[in-house]
């Protein structure tokens, strides 16, 4: 017996189902536009992604830590502002891969950072987000299970809830923001934050730095080129308008209010390192020249050791003898550090070795003791030359 829906007081024979290749409602051939031979053609597939709002409500932000965030950005500007002659010190692993030996690491780096409070300000490392320069992992919000299944839900969830743990230890906490949604799910957590080099001369992302509550690094360019990370401060520092996501997930119109807490991270680049004296001359005379604070975080990895982790050791020696000098100019330092040093292979079925990264190559934990000792050592006679 055929069915008649009833549309408007008119019964309509139920001739036919929609057909699920094209956007048509039943019965109506002319209902809606069908897009579908131009819109999403490459599109495999559309899951849904949980709200910031949803997830902030399962694992909400105690007291305690935010009166943590907000004390450690804090701290943080008054380094940024020459109110605090410590250093800060963003130390920890590449990429974060693993809950508990992140957790480790962590309970250990506490351990340093409470040793050197007077000299260091130490914010650990964790990344989630991967820029990849053709293809491979992309990190543990995008992959947290390691195996190409983009649980990007699952991962928003871990990302998060590591946050809490490593905050939950009186630990500040530094992150780069790659992905332009992510920081709705995990910013309120972040003491410092950094831009990477791919994405500096990015304008969606300097109008993203421009409504961002903490401090924030732009790494100078690929091929080490400081111009653009300038660039970046500026119009970090300005109001911006644009699109994003609120926290309930729905699309929304942004204004900023500009971030004046934001400086330059020098990560050498194709042309060679910018680590040394004279390269600190140079780039603080580019933001001399655009209106910019003339200070300098120094990257002890990346092209800046030539990939070479062991060779951050080196690069940091560099940092405490222009230190030692009296250079005011530095303002921090980076070190990609874990529990055990190199870096691994992730393939599939085959075990990981605990606590070795499975992106750059890292300083053992080990390794990573002495280097924070002699940064602090360098702290101090420089403090001791501005008070002779």
């Amino acid at each position: 017996m055929p069915l008649f829906p009833r549309i408007y007081g008119t019964e309509l024979p139920l001739t036919r189902i929609d057909d699920p290749l094209h956007d048509r409602e039943v019965g109506a051939a002319d209902a809606t536009q069908d897009n579908t031979r131009t819109d999403d053609t490459r599109i495999s597939a559309v899951r849904p992604l949980i709200s910031p709002a949803l997830l902030q409500d399962e694992l909400p932000v105690s007291a305690e830590i935010q009166t943590l965030v907000e004390d450690s950005r804090a701290r943080i500007a008054d380094v940024l502002h020459g109110r605090d002659d410590r250093l800060v010190l963003v130390v920890g692993p590449c990429s974060i891969h693993d809950h508990g030996q992140a957790m480790e690491y962590a309970r250990q780096l506490r351990v340093a950072a409470d040793r050197h409070r007077d000299d260091l300000l130490i914010v650990m490392r964790v990344y989630f987000e991967k820029p990849r320069t053709t293809v491979g992992w992309k990190g543990y919000i995008n992959d947290p299970r390691l195996d190409g299944s983009f649980r990007i839900n699952e991962g928003l969830r871990r990302a998060r809830e590591l946050l809490l743990d490593i905050s939950g230890l009186g630990l500040p906490i530094a992150t780069e923001f790659l992905d332009l949604l992510s920081p709705q799910y995990i910013a309120d957590l972040i003491a410092w934050g950094a831009i990477g080099a791919r994405t500096t001369e990015s304008p969606s992302h300097r109008q993203l730095s421009s409504g961002l509550s903490c401090p924030l690094g732009f790494k100078n360019g690929t091929d080490g080129g400081v111009q653009i990370a300038a660039d970046a401060m500026v119009a970090a520092s300005a109001k911006h308008a644009f699109m994003g996501m609120t926290k309930m997930g729905m699309a929304a119109i942004f204004e900023t209010r500009g971030n004046v807490d934001t400086h330059v991270i020098l990560r050498g680049g194709k042309q060679g390192p910018n680590y040394d004296a004279a390269s600190v001359d140079a780039s603080c005379a580019v933001l001399r020249a655009a209106g910019q604070r003339e200070q300098v975080m120094i990257d002890c990895s990346h092209a800046n050791s030539n990939k070479s982790h062991l060779r951050q050791v080196d690069v940091a020696r560099d940092i405490a003898a222009q230190l030692t000098q009296g250079d005011t100019r530095i303002t921090g330092v980076m070190i990609e550090s874990n529990l055990e040093e190199g870096r691994q292979d992730l393939k599939p079925g085959q075990p990981l070795r605990p606590g070795v990264s499975i992106t750059d190559a890292c300083l053992g934990w080990t390794q990573t003791l002495p280097v924070l000792d002699m940064l602090a050592q360098a702290v101090r006679e420089r403090r001791a030359k501005a008070r002779a």
